[in-house]
């Protein structure tokens, strides 16, 4: 039976057993467990394979576009490894708890060359309840007809801070849509002056639990007065008010961020890395 398990990705028939293992640690399980929750566990809807080593609540990796570790011992990243190596390559990065993406990574990079760069230490952080910080009340959810200027803003934004530029080779129209996508489904804020975006976040996971933010981004020529702050708090107030915990993660160089979330009320409450691969 484990034989089977480990030759197959996880299906329908686990389906209860990968709710409990995603609903054991909902903060760190957020960006697998907002996909399982939308899409089920068929590979072709769910846009990837969920994997264990033994059982669902004992290891479990996400494989799509990114290669997610969840859970696991030593024994667990060795099968993980070996199944990612079985194929090309399809995954543009290696991220999760960081004992696990690190580990995963060291057993991968021998075939997959040199990282575009390696984030060993970002604090996932969390607020189960509202923020400790003042709300900025300008800040409010985009719409469709805010697009054409938040668009310029979040390319600016996803440059800083993953290095690529998102236009790549279709000029930006596939990463248009997901911006449309997010916007429609309530999940992007913004404060705005006049056809200016001061600042920006995203929902860019929305799990039963959880509400990761991503994507938060002040304005160069606004920062140091406070927006960062406010803004972050208007967005974790705004889960709050679903229920969710607000979640996100951070480089841990970024001392001005980690600030920032510390004034708005964020706990730290794990550690992630990410591997980014070329």
């Amino acid at each position: 039976m484990l034989d089977l398990l480990r030759d197959r990705p996880l299906g329908s028939r686990d389906s209860a057993a990968v709710a409990r293992a995603l609903d054991a640690h909902p903060v760190p399980s957020c960006m697998v467990a907002a996909r399982v929750e939308a899409y089920g566990l068929a590979p072709r809807f769910l846009g990837g394979e969920l994997w264990t080593a033994s059982a669902p609540e004992s290891s479990l990796c996400f494989s799509g576009a990114n290669l997610m570790p969840l859970s696991g011992d030593s024994g667990s990243l060795d099968l993980f490894a070996a199944r990612a190596l079985r194929a090309p390559r399809g995954c543009t990065s290696v991220v999760g708890p960081a004992d696990l993406a690190l580990g995963l990574w060291d057993r991968v990079c021998g075939e997959w060359g040199t990282p575009r760069e390696i984030r060993d230490c970002q604090p996932l952080l969390a607020v189960d309840g509202y923020p400790a910080a003042t709300i900025d009340r300008q800040v409010r959810l985009v719409t469709s007809a805010d697009l054409d200027v938040y668009f310029p803003a979040a390319v600016e934004m996803f440059i800083g801070e993953i290095g690529v530029d998102p236009r790549g080779v279709d000029d930006g129209r596939s990463y248009r849509r997901r911006l449309a996508a997010l916007i429609s489904a309530r999940r992007v804020f913004a404060r705005f002056d006049g056809p200016r975006v001061v600042f920006k976040a995203e929902i860019g996971s929305l799990s039963r639990r959880v509400g990761q933010i991503q994507g938060i981004w002040v304005d160069p020529a606004d920062r140091g007065l406070g927006h960062g702050t406010a803004g972050t708090a208007a967005v974790v107030a705004a889960i709050a008010r679903q229920g969710r915990i607000a979640s996100l993660y951070v480089n841990g160089y970024n001392e001005v961020a980690r600030a920032t979330y510390r004034r708005v009320g964020f706990d730290h409450v794990g550690t992630f890395a990410t591997v980014l691969i070329d």
